[in-house]
Protein backbone atom coordinates (compact mmCIF):
# COMPACT_ATOMS: atom_id res chain seq x y z
CA UNK A 1 0.00 0.00 0.00
CA UNK A 2 2.87 2.29 0.79
CA UNK A 3 4.04 1.72 -3.05
CA UNK A 4 1.05 2.82 -4.18
CA UNK A 5 0.72 6.02 -2.40
CA UNK A 6 3.92 6.80 -3.10
CA UNK A 7 3.14 6.00 -7.01
CA UNK A 8 0.01 7.87 -7.12
CA UNK A 9 -0.34 11.36 -8.38
CA UNK A 10 -0.72 14.17 -6.54
CA UNK A 11 -2.88 17.57 -6.84
CA UNK A 12 -2.01 20.78 -6.50
CA UNK A 13 -4.67 23.33 -6.08
CA UNK A 14 -3.98 27.44 -6.75
CA UNK A 15 -6.11 29.10 -4.33
CA UNK A 16 -5.19 32.98 -4.09
CA UNK A 17 -6.84 36.82 -4.06
CA UNK A 18 -7.29 38.40 -7.72
CA UNK A 19 -3.51 39.28 -8.90
CA UNK A 20 -1.84 37.47 -6.68
CA UNK A 21 0.30 35.78 -9.96
CA UNK A 22 -1.97 32.56 -9.81
CA UNK A 23 -2.13 32.33 -13.52
CA UNK A 24 2.00 32.93 -13.76
CA UNK A 25 2.76 30.50 -10.66
CA UNK A 26 0.88 28.06 -12.66
CA UNK A 27 2.93 28.75 -15.86
CA UNK A 28 6.23 28.33 -14.01
CA UNK A 29 5.22 25.24 -12.55
CA UNK A 30 4.66 23.62 -16.14
CA UNK A 31 7.72 24.84 -16.89
CA UNK A 32 9.83 23.09 -14.33
CA UNK A 33 7.65 19.94 -14.64
CA UNK A 34 8.66 19.99 -18.18
CA UNK A 35 12.27 20.50 -17.61
CA UNK A 36 13.30 19.11 -14.36
CA UNK A 37 13.18 15.06 -13.94
CA UNK A 38 13.30 15.38 -10.54
CA UNK A 39 10.96 18.44 -9.73
CA UNK A 40 12.81 18.82 -6.28
CA UNK A 41 16.02 19.42 -8.01
CA UNK A 42 17.13 23.08 -9.24
CA UNK A 43 19.42 22.03 -11.53
CA UNK A 44 18.61 20.08 -14.76
CA UNK A 45 19.92 17.05 -15.31
CA UNK A 46 20.40 16.05 -19.28
CA UNK A 47 21.25 12.68 -18.48
CA UNK A 48 17.83 11.81 -17.11
CA UNK A 49 15.02 10.84 -19.30
CA UNK A 50 12.53 13.49 -19.34
CA UNK A 51 9.93 13.70 -17.18
CA UNK A 52 5.88 12.72 -17.36
CA UNK A 53 3.87 15.86 -17.90
CA UNK A 54 1.83 17.40 -15.63
CA UNK A 55 -2.29 17.24 -16.30
CA UNK A 56 -3.36 20.98 -16.22
CA UNK A 57 -7.07 21.82 -14.99
CA UNK A 58 -8.14 25.72 -15.80
CA UNK A 59 -11.74 26.22 -13.60
CA UNK A 60 -11.68 29.90 -14.17
CA UNK A 61 -14.33 30.50 -16.91
CA UNK A 62 -13.21 34.41 -17.28
CA UNK A 63 -9.91 34.33 -18.27
CA UNK A 64 -9.26 34.84 -21.81
CA UNK A 65 -5.72 33.74 -22.22
CA UNK A 66 -3.53 31.46 -20.44
CA UNK A 67 0.24 31.00 -20.55
CA UNK A 68 -0.47 27.07 -20.71
CA UNK A 69 -2.30 24.71 -22.47
CA UNK A 70 -5.12 22.93 -19.68
CA UNK A 71 -5.74 19.47 -20.53
CA UNK A 72 -9.38 20.20 -19.02
CA UNK A 73 -10.57 23.70 -19.58
CA UNK A 74 -13.85 24.90 -17.73
CA UNK A 75 -14.62 27.76 -21.02
CA UNK A 76 -14.67 24.50 -23.81
CA UNK A 77 -17.42 23.79 -21.79
CA UNK A 78 -19.24 26.73 -20.05
CA UNK A 79 -19.45 29.87 -21.81
CA UNK A 80 -19.36 32.42 -19.02
CA UNK A 81 -20.52 35.62 -21.25
CA UNK A 82 -23.74 33.53 -22.65
CA UNK A 83 -24.40 32.37 -18.82
CA UNK A 84 -24.11 36.14 -17.84
CA UNK A 85 -27.14 37.35 -20.34
CA UNK A 86 -29.17 34.30 -19.78
CA UNK A 87 -28.82 34.31 -16.21
CA UNK A 88 -29.21 38.40 -15.64
CA UNK A 89 -26.02 37.67 -13.85
CA UNK A 90 -22.93 40.08 -13.03
CA UNK A 91 -19.33 38.99 -13.08
CA UNK A 92 -19.08 37.47 -9.83
CA UNK A 93 -22.58 35.48 -10.21
CA UNK A 94 -21.50 34.44 -13.71
CA UNK A 95 -18.46 32.54 -12.25
CA UNK A 96 -20.16 30.83 -9.72
CA UNK A 97 -23.41 29.55 -12.13
CA UNK A 98 -20.57 28.96 -14.74
CA UNK A 99 -18.90 26.41 -11.66
CA UNK A 100 -22.35 24.86 -10.78
CA UNK A 101 -22.71 24.17 -14.10
CA UNK A 102 -19.20 22.75 -14.53
CA UNK A 103 -19.84 20.42 -10.77
CA UNK A 104 -22.49 18.44 -12.44
CA UNK A 105 -20.08 16.62 -15.20
CA UNK A 106 -17.47 16.25 -12.14
CA UNK A 107 -17.66 12.46 -12.74
CA UNK A 108 -16.63 12.79 -15.84
CA UNK A 109 -13.29 14.89 -14.85
CA UNK A 110 -12.57 12.12 -12.44
CA UNK A 111 -13.08 9.20 -14.99
CA UNK A 112 -10.73 11.49 -17.10
CA UNK A 113 -8.07 11.59 -14.55
CA UNK A 114 -8.01 8.54 -13.44
CA UNK A 115 -7.86 7.29 -16.90
CA UNK A 116 -4.58 9.51 -17.31
CA UNK A 117 -3.15 8.66 -14.17
CA UNK A 118 -3.60 5.04 -14.27
CA UNK A 119 -0.57 3.34 -14.54
CA UNK A 120 0.49 1.68 -18.10
CA UNK A 121 -0.48 -1.35 -18.29
CA UNK A 122 2.12 -4.47 -19.25
CA UNK A 123 2.89 -4.78 -22.86
CA UNK A 124 1.93 -8.25 -24.28
CA UNK A 125 5.02 -10.01 -25.80
CA UNK A 126 4.01 -10.20 -29.79
CA UNK A 127 4.67 -13.18 -31.91
CA UNK A 128 7.42 -13.27 -34.52
CA UNK A 129 6.63 -13.21 -37.95
CA UNK A 130 8.39 -15.32 -40.69
CA UNK A 131 10.13 -12.30 -42.32
CA UNK A 132 11.26 -11.21 -38.66
CA UNK A 133 12.24 -14.86 -38.14
CA UNK A 134 14.57 -15.54 -40.88
CA UNK A 135 15.84 -12.29 -40.77
CA UNK A 136 16.24 -11.56 -36.93
CA UNK A 137 14.94 -8.02 -37.20
CA UNK A 138 11.85 -6.12 -36.38
CA UNK A 139 10.07 -5.01 -39.17
CA UNK A 140 8.52 -2.47 -36.17
CA UNK A 141 10.17 -0.80 -33.75
CA UNK A 142 7.93 -1.09 -30.32
CA UNK A 143 5.67 1.84 -29.66
CA UNK A 144 6.79 4.06 -26.59
CA UNK A 145 5.17 2.99 -23.52
CA UNK A 146 3.41 6.28 -21.77
CA UNK A 147 4.68 7.50 -18.59
CA UNK A 148 2.35 7.56 -15.81
CA UNK A 149 1.32 11.22 -14.90
CA UNK A 150 2.36 12.71 -11.62
CA UNK A 151 1.60 15.64 -11.02
CA UNK A 152 -1.95 17.20 -11.47
CA UNK A 153 -1.83 21.24 -11.59
CA UNK A 154 -5.32 23.31 -11.03
CA UNK A 155 -6.04 26.83 -11.48
CA UNK A 156 -8.86 28.87 -10.03
CA UNK A 157 -11.32 31.87 -10.50
CA UNK A 158 -9.11 34.86 -8.37
CA UNK A 159 -12.81 35.36 -6.46
CA UNK A 160 -11.56 33.23 -3.91
CA UNK A 161 -15.01 33.11 -1.84
CA UNK A 162 -16.95 31.90 -5.44
CA UNK A 163 -14.65 28.90 -5.26
CA UNK A 164 -13.83 27.98 -2.11
CA UNK A 165 -17.35 29.17 0.13
CA UNK A 166 -19.47 27.84 -2.71
CA UNK A 167 -21.25 23.90 -3.15
CA UNK A 168 -19.53 23.70 -6.16
CA UNK A 169 -15.86 24.07 -5.28
CA UNK A 170 -16.40 22.20 -2.38
CA UNK A 171 -17.96 19.07 -4.76
CA UNK A 172 -14.90 19.65 -6.67
CA UNK A 173 -12.43 19.49 -4.09
CA UNK A 174 -13.78 17.02 -2.46
CA UNK A 175 -14.58 14.92 -5.13
CA UNK A 176 -10.58 15.21 -5.97
CA UNK A 177 -9.25 14.70 -2.41
CA UNK A 178 -11.16 11.10 -2.22
CA UNK A 179 -8.99 9.95 -5.46
CA UNK A 180 -6.23 11.75 -5.53
CA UNK A 181 -3.48 13.23 -2.67
CA UNK A 182 -4.90 16.56 -3.06
CA UNK A 183 -2.65 20.22 -1.83
CA UNK A 184 -3.95 23.50 -1.26
CA UNK A 185 -1.39 26.12 -2.78
CA UNK A 186 -2.41 29.59 -1.31
CA UNK A 187 -0.74 32.43 -3.40
CA UNK A 188 0.43 35.67 -1.65
CA UNK A 189 1.46 38.92 -2.97
CA UNK A 190 4.27 39.33 -1.34
CA UNK A 191 4.86 43.25 -1.91
CA UNK A 192 1.63 43.76 -0.65
CA UNK A 193 1.95 42.10 2.13
CA UNK A 194 4.77 44.28 4.09
CA UNK A 195 2.69 46.22 6.52
CA UNK A 196 1.23 44.04 9.37
CA UNK A 197 -2.67 44.44 8.59
CA UNK A 198 -2.60 42.89 5.64
CA UNK A 199 0.12 40.51 6.36
CA UNK A 200 -2.60 39.87 9.14
CA UNK A 201 -5.66 39.71 6.50
CA UNK A 202 -3.47 37.07 4.56
CA UNK A 203 -3.56 34.44 7.56
CA UNK A 204 -6.42 35.20 8.62
CA UNK A 205 -7.31 34.10 4.78
CA UNK A 206 -5.41 31.17 5.01
CA UNK A 207 -6.58 30.04 8.14
CA UNK A 208 -10.37 29.84 6.99
CA UNK A 209 -9.42 28.49 3.59
CA UNK A 210 -7.29 25.81 5.77
CA UNK A 211 -10.65 24.72 7.99
CA UNK A 212 -13.36 25.05 5.39
CA UNK A 213 -11.16 22.83 2.69
CA UNK A 214 -9.75 20.39 5.39
CA UNK A 215 -6.34 19.61 3.50
CA UNK A 216 -3.00 20.04 3.62
CA UNK A 217 -2.05 23.95 2.80
CA UNK A 218 0.67 25.43 1.62
CA UNK A 219 1.57 28.94 1.55
CA UNK A 220 3.61 30.57 -1.52
CA UNK A 221 4.68 33.98 -1.12
CA UNK A 222 4.82 34.91 -4.65
CA UNK A 223 6.72 37.98 -6.69
CA UNK A 224 10.13 37.48 -4.46
CA UNK A 225 12.09 38.97 -7.22
CA UNK A 226 10.34 42.41 -6.08
CA UNK A 227 9.97 41.27 -1.97
CA UNK A 228 11.63 39.14 -0.32
CA UNK A 229 9.33 36.83 1.78
CA UNK A 230 12.34 36.91 4.82
CA UNK A 231 10.68 39.34 7.15
CA UNK A 232 7.12 37.46 6.27
CA UNK A 233 8.52 33.90 7.99
CA UNK A 234 10.24 35.90 10.53
CA UNK A 235 6.93 37.13 11.31
CA UNK A 236 5.30 33.51 11.46
CA UNK A 237 7.90 32.37 13.35
CA UNK A 238 9.20 34.81 15.74
CA UNK A 239 6.11 36.60 17.76
CA UNK A 240 8.71 39.28 19.05
CA UNK A 241 9.51 40.35 15.31
CA UNK A 242 6.03 40.66 14.18
CA UNK A 243 5.81 42.91 17.83
CA UNK A 244 9.02 45.36 16.52
CA UNK A 245 7.43 45.47 13.48
CA UNK A 246 3.75 46.56 14.64
CA UNK A 247 5.77 49.07 17.24
CA UNK A 248 7.31 50.68 14.82
CA UNK A 249 4.47 51.14 12.00
CA UNK A 250 2.53 53.02 15.06
CA UNK A 251 5.42 55.20 16.13
CA UNK A 252 6.11 55.73 12.43
CA UNK A 253 2.91 56.68 11.22
CA UNK A 254 2.49 54.07 8.58
CA UNK A 255 0.62 51.55 10.60
CA UNK A 256 -2.57 50.00 8.25
CA UNK A 257 -1.21 50.74 4.80
CA UNK A 258 2.06 53.17 2.98
CA UNK A 259 1.25 56.55 4.90
CA UNK A 260 -2.24 55.92 5.65
CA UNK A 261 -1.49 57.37 9.16
CA UNK A 262 -1.88 55.94 12.36
CA UNK A 263 -4.47 53.85 12.94
CA UNK A 264 -6.13 53.05 16.29
CA UNK A 265 -5.26 51.46 19.53
CA UNK A 266 -8.22 49.00 19.31
CA UNK A 267 -6.60 47.73 15.87
CA UNK A 268 -2.93 47.22 17.67
CA UNK A 269 -4.46 45.63 20.10
CA UNK A 270 -6.49 43.15 17.75
CA UNK A 271 -3.19 42.45 15.34
CA UNK A 272 -1.41 41.52 19.28
CA UNK A 273 -4.06 39.47 19.63
CA UNK A 274 -4.17 37.97 16.47
CA UNK A 275 -0.54 37.09 16.24
CA UNK A 276 -0.62 35.52 19.65
CA UNK A 277 -3.85 32.67 18.26
CA UNK A 278 -2.69 31.93 14.79
CA UNK A 279 1.28 30.76 16.46
CA UNK A 280 -0.33 27.33 16.83
CA UNK A 281 -1.71 27.64 12.86
CA UNK A 282 1.91 28.33 11.51
CA UNK A 283 3.36 25.24 13.26
CA UNK A 284 0.97 23.34 10.60
CA UNK A 285 1.99 25.52 7.39
CA UNK A 286 4.52 24.82 4.93
CA UNK A 287 6.17 28.20 3.67
CA UNK A 288 8.21 29.13 0.67
CA UNK A 289 9.17 32.03 -1.19
CA UNK A 290 8.41 31.68 -4.61
CA UNK A 291 9.57 33.94 -7.51
CA UNK A 292 6.98 32.96 -10.73
CA UNK A 293 9.07 35.21 -12.97
CA UNK A 294 12.56 33.71 -12.48
CA UNK A 295 11.31 30.54 -11.20
CA UNK A 296 13.59 31.04 -7.98
CA UNK A 297 12.13 28.70 -4.99
CA UNK A 298 9.89 26.34 -7.42
CA UNK A 299 12.31 23.48 -6.04
CA UNK A 300 11.24 24.31 -2.61
CA UNK A 301 7.35 24.20 -3.19
CA UNK A 302 7.44 20.69 -5.13
CA UNK A 303 9.43 19.40 -1.97
CA UNK A 304 7.23 21.24 0.45
CA UNK A 305 4.47 19.32 -1.78
CA UNK A 306 6.01 16.18 -1.12
CA UNK A 307 6.09 16.73 2.64
CA UNK A 308 2.39 17.48 2.16
CA UNK A 309 1.62 14.78 0.24
CA UNK A 310 3.19 12.19 2.73
CA UNK A 311 0.73 14.09 5.24
CA UNK A 312 -2.32 13.74 3.29
CA UNK A 313 -1.63 10.03 3.47
CA UNK A 314 -0.66 9.82 7.51
CA UNK A 315 -3.20 12.39 8.55
CA UNK A 316 -5.97 13.22 6.04
CA UNK A 317 -7.31 10.20 4.13
CA UNK A 318 -8.18 8.12 7.22
CA UNK A 319 -10.23 11.07 8.46
CA UNK A 320 -11.62 11.51 4.83
CA UNK A 321 -11.98 7.26 4.69
CA UNK A 322 -14.16 7.34 7.75
CA UNK A 323 -16.59 10.23 6.94
CA UNK A 324 -17.07 8.90 3.62
CA UNK A 325 -17.80 5.61 5.33
CA UNK A 326 -20.25 7.11 7.52
CA UNK A 327 -22.30 9.13 4.65
CA UNK A 328 -22.49 5.44 2.44
CA UNK A 329 -23.80 3.93 5.97
CA UNK A 330 -26.49 6.48 5.97
CA UNK A 331 -27.46 6.40 2.10
CA UNK A 332 -27.53 2.75 2.78
CA UNK A 333 -29.44 2.65 6.04
CA UNK A 334 -31.86 5.60 4.02
CA UNK A 335 -32.29 3.11 1.12
CA UNK A 336 -33.49 -0.16 3.69
CA UNK A 337 -36.02 2.29 4.77
CA UNK A 338 -37.05 3.35 1.17
CA UNK A 339 -37.10 -0.59 0.17
CA UNK A 340 -39.19 -1.72 3.72
CA UNK A 341 -41.54 1.14 2.89
CA UNK A 342 -41.89 0.07 -1.06
CA UNK A 343 -42.72 -3.52 -0.15
CA UNK A 344 -45.13 -2.30 2.58
CA UNK A 345 -46.86 -0.11 0.49
CA UNK A 346 -46.85 -3.31 -2.48
CA UNK A 347 -48.17 -5.40 0.38
CA UNK A 348 -45.50 -7.73 0.34
CA UNK A 349 -44.64 -8.22 3.33
CA UNK A 350 -48.27 -9.61 4.06
CA UNK A 351 -51.74 -8.36 4.87
CA UNK A 352 -51.09 -5.59 7.38
CA UNK A 353 -52.64 -5.75 10.72
CA UNK A 354 -55.73 -3.56 11.21
CA UNK A 355 -56.03 -1.25 13.57
CA UNK A 356 -58.95 -0.80 15.89
CA UNK A 357 -60.11 1.95 14.04
CA UNK A 358 -60.75 -0.42 10.51
CA UNK A 359 -62.56 -3.37 12.68
CA UNK A 360 -66.06 -3.97 10.97
CA UNK A 361 -68.41 -1.69 12.51
CA UNK A 362 -71.48 -3.83 11.51
CA UNK A 363 -72.39 -7.32 10.14
CA UNK A 364 -72.75 -6.77 6.80
CA UNK A 365 -69.00 -5.34 6.74
CA UNK A 366 -67.45 -8.22 9.08
CA UNK A 367 -69.25 -10.74 5.84
CA UNK A 368 -67.66 -8.39 3.33
CA UNK A 369 -64.25 -8.91 4.97
CA UNK A 370 -64.55 -12.85 5.29
CA UNK A 371 -65.43 -12.46 1.36
CA UNK A 372 -62.13 -10.66 1.05
CA UNK A 373 -59.81 -13.22 3.15
CA UNK A 374 -61.50 -16.20 1.39
CA UNK A 375 -60.85 -15.11 -1.95
CA UNK A 376 -57.39 -14.35 -0.80
CA UNK A 377 -56.55 -17.63 0.19
CA UNK A 378 -58.10 -19.17 -3.11
CA UNK A 379 -55.27 -17.13 -4.84
CA UNK A 380 -52.08 -18.74 -2.86
CA UNK A 381 -52.82 -22.86 -2.39
CA UNK A 382 -50.61 -22.89 0.45
CA UNK A 383 -48.45 -20.39 2.86
CA UNK A 384 -45.13 -22.13 1.40
CA UNK A 385 -46.50 -20.60 -2.40
CA UNK A 386 -47.30 -17.07 -0.72
CA UNK A 387 -43.59 -17.10 1.20
CA UNK A 388 -42.35 -17.88 -2.67
CA UNK A 389 -43.71 -15.37 -4.07
CA UNK A 390 -42.89 -12.58 -1.67
CA UNK A 391 -38.94 -13.33 -1.68
CA UNK A 392 -39.72 -14.22 -5.89
CA UNK A 393 -40.82 -10.21 -5.67
CA UNK A 394 -38.28 -9.14 -3.26
CA UNK A 395 -35.42 -10.82 -5.09
CA UNK A 396 -36.29 -8.88 -8.56
CA UNK A 397 -36.35 -5.68 -6.92
CA UNK A 398 -32.84 -6.50 -5.38
CA UNK A 399 -31.51 -7.51 -8.51
CA UNK A 400 -33.20 -3.93 -10.47
CA UNK A 401 -32.01 -2.27 -7.65
CA UNK A 402 -28.23 -3.74 -8.22
CA UNK A 403 -28.88 -2.98 -12.44
CA UNK A 404 -29.74 0.70 -11.53
CA UNK A 405 -26.42 0.80 -9.19
CA UNK A 406 -24.15 -0.14 -12.35
CA UNK A 407 -23.30 -3.96 -10.72
CA UNK A 408 -21.18 -2.18 -8.05
CA UNK A 409 -23.52 -2.02 -4.96
CA UNK A 410 -22.79 1.51 -5.08
CA UNK A 411 -25.67 4.55 -4.37
CA UNK A 412 -28.58 4.47 -7.23
CA UNK A 413 -29.97 7.52 -8.48
CA UNK A 414 -28.46 11.14 -8.98
CA UNK A 415 -24.95 10.37 -6.32
CA UNK A 416 -24.31 6.66 -8.99
CA UNK A 417 -21.92 8.85 -11.11
CA UNK A 418 -19.85 10.22 -8.25
CA UNK A 419 -19.52 7.58 -5.64
CA UNK A 420 -19.19 5.06 -8.11
CA UNK A 421 -15.35 6.59 -8.99
CA UNK A 422 -15.02 6.86 -4.80
CA UNK A 423 -15.88 3.63 -4.60
CA UNK A 424 -13.24 2.22 -7.21
CA UNK A 425 -10.28 4.52 -6.02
Amino acid sequence: SSSSSSSSPVAIVCIGMAGSGKTTFMQRLVSHLYTHADPTQSSIEPSKPLPPPPYILNLDPAVHHVPFTPNIDIRDSVNYKEVMKQFNLGPNGGILTSLNLFSTKIDQVIGLLEKRTAPPEPEAKKEETTVEFMTGQQTKPPAARQQQIKHILVDTPGQIEVFVWSASGEILLSSLASTFPTVIAYIIDTPRTTSTSTFMSNMLYACSILYKTKLPMILVFNKTDAQDAEFAKKWMTDFEEFQKALREEEEGGTFGGDGIGGGSGYMGSLLNSMSLVLEEFYNHLSVVGVSAMTGDGVDDFFRSVQEKKEEFERDYKPELERRRAEREKEKEAAREKELDKLMRDMKVDGPAKKSKKDEPQTVSDAEDEDEEVAAMMDDYDSEDDYVDQNDGLESRYQAALRDSRGGEGGPSGDDFSFARYMHQA
